[in-house]
């Protein structure tokens, strides 16, 4: 008789919960922490059956801001989204930096996004800032999605992130200069002196040399970080100037003694491009992004991950995921909610990869024979394994320009990279120490 009873009582919650969980605004008040222009939504301690019961409020209009290359597809998944559950969906072009900056402003003034689109690294300073909700199904998308992106969109163990795309970089060639794909970087600058002829503007090989972005993937694959304990320790700054700094900066001098007398500043993104798109040029560092300038041009072109280092190490490319974000504020978070995870479902990113051509983070998607066997993103793919997602905690705000300066002075001035380096991380902890 007692187990009855209890059996009995249990119901009555079950369906009290579910009565209270029908998709009005004040069950999502109530289930998410009562999102409101000055008291920002929490999605912590939402149960499985909570989850399976979401439904958007009644007269909900999500607000999304995206990036001017995804509102093609924004459209194509609200129009589905609408069609399903009958929410009205307002599209914003808004590019992530600009989103960066307003969204802590605008989310407590009630004037910000429900959803927006942006790169992980910005994720740790706004779930300090308090702007992001948590992701409403976090072990569900842990099981989903690759472990970089889920690495990337996450900030103290907490997921923010609903991932969308993986992005990172790898080596371009110009197959009508290049006989043999070089597996090495000792292969790489042998085969670029043969071709490099500063007088006539030819090169074999040319990179951004003091930009920390492309860098890294040299620094991380002789064993130097950015940060301690995966990125996250702002307090050990000792991988950017411990021995991987040090051999990374000698790497970089031996390519520039040996085949490739310029100095950075002539080394441009722009003027990179060019030259490579004019057949002037036989390998360079290359983003998917990059590929369509290279298409137009009409360049018989060719993808590889990075040619290992002498250590037999490969090179630790940066990642960068590429994310939707809830914010806190969302006076609709049930139905933002849902439509984040709606749209980053395996069908609307098999989408998106049609619609943009950017890698899904999704991996059931990576079996697939379409994503897999293309050789424009298959190569990415593979790198991507090698890679390390972007810091994304607050501290990585203010690493780039020192170690853009010291990058500099090792390549322009020939700097002692010990020296270089131990100052810019000097530099480093100024910065920290200021921002606290």
């Amino acid at each position: 008789m007692k187990k009855i009873s209890s059996l009995i009582l249990a119901m009555i919650v079950m369906l009290t919960l579910a009565a209270c969980g029908n998709g009005n605004n004040e069950s999502a008040s109530k289930n998410n922490g009562g999102a409101s222009a000055s008291e920002p939504a929490s999605a912590a301690g939402q149960s499985a059956e909570n989850e399976k019961s979401l439904k958007p409020e009644e007269g909900a209009t999500i607000r999304w801001w995206g990036n001017k290359e995804d509102l093609e597809w924004m459209k194509f998944v609200g129009d589905a989204f609408t069609k399903q559950y009958g929410v009205a969906i307002e599209y914003t072009d808004q590019s992530t930096v600009d989103a960066f900056q307003k969204l802590q402003t605008d989310g407590p003034a009630g004037l910000g996004p429900d959803l927006f689109t942006s790169a992980h690294n910005n994720t740790g300073t706004l779930a300090a800032s308090g702007v992001l909700m948590e992701n409403y199904f976090t072990d569900e998308y842990k099981e989903m999605f690759v472990k970089e992106a889920i690495d990337g969109t996450s900030y103290k163990d907490i997921l923010y992130g609903y991932p969308l795309s993986i992005e990172t970089y790898a080596l371009l060639y110009n197959k009508d200069l290049v006989k043999e794909v070089p597996t090495t970087m000792d292969e790489l600058i042998e085969q670029s002196k043969s071709f490099t002829d500063a007088k006539q503007n030819k090169f074999g090989f040319m990179m951004q040399a003091d930009d920390f972005y492309y860098v890294h993937a040299f620094l991380a694959g002789y064993g130097g970080y950015v940060f301690g304990s995966n990125n996250t320790d702002p307090t050990d700054l000792s991988g950017l100037n411990g021995d991987g700094a040090i051999k990374a900066g000698n790497l970089l001098q031996r390519i520039h003694k040996e085949i490739l007398p310029l100095s950075v500043e002539d080394m441009t993104f722009d003027i990179i491009s060019s030259m490579f798109n004019e057949g002037k040029l036989m390998f360079r560092i290359g983003a998917p992004p990059d590929l369509k300038s290279i298409r137009e041009a009409g360049v018989d072109f060719g993808i590889v991950p990075f040619p290992l280092l002498e250590t037999g190490e490969h090179p630790k490319s940066f990642s960068n995921v590429k994310s939707i974000y809830q914010s806190a504020y969302s006076k609709y978070p049930d139905a933002a909610s849902l439509l984040a995870q709606f749209a980053t479902s395996e069908e609307m990113l098999r989408k998106r990869f049609e619609m943009v051509g950017q890698i899904p983070a999704i991996k059931s998607l990576w079996e697939s024979d379409a994503i897999k066997n293309d050789p424009n993103v298959a190569p990415f793919m593979e790198q991507v394994k090698y890679s390390v997602p972007m810091p994304n905690i607050p501290a990585n705000n203010s690493m780039w320009v020192p170690m853009q300066q010291a990058y500099n002075l090792i390549w322009n001035k020939n700097a002692d990279p010990k020296t270089a380096l131990d100052q810019a991380v000097a530099n480093l902890k100024d910065s920290l120490a200021a921002a606290k």
